[in-house]
């Protein structure tokens, strides 16, 4: 994974956590059930070792997948947005014209992305078509339904 990933302080410190406890817990957890699995006979017909190296194996990926992460991670500080048009980590205010429905969202990267607790993804359809947009602009989103049209009502933090 060699993309840049936006995020902040809180979400990096959790994948830092997140990694520590996947390297110092379940790891060994992991290694424990293979020799569990293992001592209990022959390995070519022992279903719960097949099952303990599977486990043991999506934890890797998982391991290499966060290591990779956080190495491309780049900290968004929340004093140096600015709030004069839509980026990572801004709160924006946005009107549906044609149901007249206004909703915020805070634009946040893809690990932190939460519908309801208003947190969309700055790589989601939304997120795309509202970066970079000021107050008063008209945004058209690209959905399935086709395009949808979100008038930017305020941005804040």
């Amino acid at each position: 994974m060699s993309e840049i990933m936006y995020v902040s302080k809180e979400s990096f410190e959790k994948m830092r956590s997140d990694l520590h406890r996947m390297k110092a817990v379940d790891r060994p957890a992991a290694s424990r059930a293979i020799a569990e699995a293992r001592d209990k006979g022959d390995l070519r017909e022992n279903a719960e070792y097949d099952a303990a190296k599977e486990a043991q194996g999506m934890l890797e990926a998982k391991i290499a997948l966060l290591e990779g992460q956080i190495l491309n991670a780049r900290i968004v500080d929340t004093n140096s947005i600015d709030t004069s048009k839509v980026s990572i980590l801004t709160k924006v205010t946005i009107t549906n014209i044609a149901t007249k429905k206004t909703v915020t969202y805070q634009i946040v990267g893809e690990q932190e992305a939460d519908l309801k607790a208003g947190k969309i993804s700055v790589t989601s359809p939304i997120g795309k078509g509202l970066l970079g947009k000021i107050k008063g602009d008209v945004a058209e989103v690209k959905a399935p339904t086709g395009i949808i049209k979100f008038k930017i009502e305020e941005i804040s933090i």
